[in-house]
């Protein structure tokens, strides 16, 4: 069993979408537009980095500056991992798309399974299925991806360590369902199924792995109940539940929050970056 109290002296901070209230729950929320847009940076060119040496993007995917921007970074919450000298260390975030309007509002639907002729239905209608489970129960549904960890600290225990603060995050919004896209590389989708991943069922048969052309290598979507981490796991997310409940909330604007103390909610924009 894993447990994060006293880990490394990397410092968790979570950047919140523009525009959404933070539950009073989080005791350490800070307006600081400065230090939001120069951590989301350092988030950007880690990614970029990363994913263009492992050849999943191409230099002319990044900004002249060496940033992988996606459009939808803006609405996304972004949970980081700080090393000691304060530099982006590990990240993940979590799309919320509750309110889409339906599958093609997605950002699954623009994967290269959801053309299949041959497993693109099975895609929608297991999605779909979810979408209705997360109405009935109340939760959240979206999607997790950007996963990146510096080269450094792709032996230690940072990108689990990230992985299951992202769980901890989610759970502390209120518990979601969801998806992510994962690839073969650096055995990311295995190390995704261990923690609490599952593979997508349609039929009762699991979705197959298939080739995305845009990341040039073998993916598959899995799906996630942030309640229902692998057991062996739940200790180190409650843990990192509560140093999150305590790690800076950097927030880039003002925002009154809710009658209801809940997280005000966005539509997500379009596409979602594979988890690498």
């Amino acid at each position: 069993m894993l447990h994060f109290h006293g880990r490394a002296r990397n410092q968790f901070v979570v950047l919140p979408p523009s525009g959404v209230a933070i539950p009073s729950t989080f005791r350490a929320i800070e307006v600081n537009s400065y230090r939001h847009v120069s951590l989301l940076s350092q988030m950007q060119r880690l990614r970029g980095k990363v994913y263009l040496d492992d050849g999943a993007i191409r230099s002319q995917d990044l900004t002249p500056d060496g940033r992988h921007q996606l459009a939808d970074d803006a609405s996304a919450w972004h949970v980081l991992s700080l090393g000691e000298d304060g530099r982006v260390r590990a990240c993940l975030r979590y799309l919320d798309e509750r309110l889409s309007s339906g599958f093609s509002g997605l950002w699954v639907s623009h994967t290269a399974l959801a053309r299949s002729p041959r497993f693109g239905w099975k895609l929608r209608m297991a999605v779909e299925a979810k979408m209705a489970d997360t109405r009935a129960t109340r939760l959240g549904f979206g999607s997790v991806g950007g996963w990146a960890a510096a080269p450094d600290h792709r032996r230690t225990l940072e990108p689990v360590a990230i992985i299951l603060a992202t769980y901890g995050l989610l759970e502390l919004l209120g518990g979601c369902l969801g998806f992510a896209t994962a690839t073969f590389r650096h055995h990311s989708a295995s190390m995704l199924r261990k923690i609490g991943l599952n593979p997508l069922l349609w039929g009762g048969d699991e979705l197959p792995p298939y080739y995305d052309p845009k990341y040039g290598c073998e993916m598959e979507v899995l799906e996630f109940d942030s309640r229902f981490p692998n057991p062996k796991y739940q200790t180190a997310v409650r843990e990192l539940s509560d140093t999150l409940l305590h790690s800076p909330v950097i927030c880039r604007e003002e925002v009154l929050a809710p009658l209801d103390n809940a997280p005000a909610i966005q539509t997500a924009p379009r596409f979602m970056a594979a988890v690498a």
